[in-house]
């Protein structure tokens, strides 16, 4: 087999885990928790309660300013970024950790991130008598929750604003959040009648073209961003039991989804170059690619919008001649086969429109999640990456059904035998979509592209068919 030519930005992001910044990490959070009992009974209750860790949720540590913080924080990766309202404000660029905000006050602040502080306030019965800074509908919120001694914890909600200053919001700003919002939860994903109808992919992406251009013209990418992924999110949770079942768990807590890790779309050969370009669009720059090799058949391109904080696995089919090229940007034709992921795209629709995503993934602590959801009837695939510092598995998948049309068009052009098409029908359809159970340890930001390709091609459609039909069709 020739080896292809691989492309610098195959290899250009090598993140590593960074066990000394953690440590320190854990040096900072400890010391609140020591001191604040209901911060510490917080953090028990979401590792109980919701199978996630308290330092995931972390969004910042504010701790007294000194040269010898300073000092350790640049020793071990951190670099100083200052933003409105927090000028000693330091973030660990290789890494995904918490910022720290370096102050003048004698006081150590743990804010952790939220979906909403009325719901995490409202959830532990915390009265009006501790107000909330940041009027609703803004870009940044946050309240003040437990007070002991010199430590203190707060809640913190984000829309696309990585400061700390909250800012008042005009009324008409205001209802131009709420009617984008409300655009991007209604928006028609499927514009095709059915049966025997044309094919329409293309205008049901002219159209969500068209709602991302006004969003984007109305507030800017990054916020229109932030709305566009709490309608995927919502869209992807009416489609997965096991999302319906941990969102309610995270809920319980006031907590929300804002323990996201990344946002994974499939997408069809012809439509991957659109969805990339309306990512850019709100606000995404391309990362790391993967390739993993002619026998797997797939790639993909990470993205993330550094504002927002969401990053997005986007995964297509691919040649093996096609690694050397940009994937990202340039059309890639039609073939005659299909992998993992174009079949799903052919059984289901496209993840940007009637599909929805193929799975988001949170961070938790994996072995509590996997035994919380085997205990509420919901199990957990064999995890497909194992290291110390990164942990993966799916839960197990959500059946779909298909749509005759769709069954009969993968038939007509080869893709699927008559056999594993009527096994499907039989079946009430095929495995859509899952919830991933992520665990990062030392502030680990990469990805196993060895693990990714083992789970694509377990989630292979036809492999649920293989005893039925051992003359199987495709790639």
């Amino acid at each position: 087999m020739t080896t292809p030519t691989v492309s610098p930005e195959l290899t250009e992001f090598n993140w590593q885990p960074q066990p000394e910044a953690a440590a320190l990490i854990e040096e900072l959070l400890e010391g609140v928790l020591s001191k604040n009992p209901d911060a510490k009974n917080l953090a028990s209750r979401m590792r109980t309660d919701t199978g996630t860790r308290f330092a995931d949720w972390v969004d910042h540590i504010q701790v007294p300013r000194s040269e010898e913080l300073r000092t350790r924080l640049s020793r071990v990766g951190f670099v100083r970024r200052a933003v409105p309202g927090a000028p000693d404000h330091h973030v660990h660029p290789g890494a995904i950790f918490p910022a720290i905000v370096l102050d003048s006050e004698p006081v150590t602040k743990v804010g952790i991130k939220v979906d909403a502080v009325l719901e995490f306030l409202t959830a532990w019965h915390i009265t009006d008598e501790e107000p909330i800074e940041g009027e609703p509908l803004s870009s940044f919120r946050r309240a003040t929750v437990w007070r002991h001694g010199d430590t203190e914890l707060v809640a913190v909600e984000r829309h696309a604003d990585r400061g700390f200053q909250p800012e008042a919001v005009e009324p008409h700003e205001a209802v131009r959040r709420l009617k984008h919002a409300e655009a991007f939860r209604r928006r028609t994903r499927d514009w095709s009648s059915g049966a025997g109808a044309p094919d329409t992919d293309d205008v049901a992406l002219d159209h969500l073209e068209q709602l991302i251009n006004a969003a984007v013209q109305d507030l800017g990418a990054d916020l229109a961003c932030d709305l566009f992924f709490a309608a995927e999110r919502s869209y992807w949770q009416s489609r997965n039991r096991a999302a319906q079942l941990q969102k309610a768990r995270q809920d319980k807590l006031g907590l929300g989804w804002a323990n996201h890790d990344h946002h994974t779309f499939r997408s069809s050969r012809r439509y991957f170059h659109r969805l990339v370009a309306l990512l850019e669009k709100l606000g995404f720059h391309c990362r790391e690619r993967f390739y993993a090799g002619e026998e797997a058949g797939w790639g993909a391109q990470v993205l993330e919008n550094p504002v927002t904080g969401i990053t997005v696995f986007a995964d297509v089919d691919m040649a093996p001649e096609e690694v050397a090229g940009d994937f990202a940007h340039t059309p890639l034709p039609d073939r005659d086969a299909l992998g993992t992921v174009g079949l799903w795209c052919g059984l289901h629709g496209e993840s940007l429109l009637q599909a929805g995503m193929h799975h988001l993934e949170c961070q938790f602590d994996h072995e509590a999640l996997r035994e919380q959801l085997h205990a509420a009837g919901v199990g957990t695939m064999e995890p497909f990456t194992n290291f110390p510092f990164l942990k993966q598995a799916f839960t197990d998948g959500e059946r779909w059904p298909v749509a005759e049309h769709r069954l009969e068009a993968l038939v007509d052009r080869a893709y699927l035998s008559g056999a594993q098409a009527h096994w499907f029908r039989m079946q009430g359809g095929a495995i859509g979509s899952h919830l991933e159970n992520l665990e990062r340890n030392d502030g680990y930001k990469g990805f196993n592209q060895q693990g990714v390709s083992d789970i694509i091609a377990r989630t292979d459609a036809r492999k649920e068919a293989e005893p039925h039909d051992h003359g199987l069709v495709g790639a």
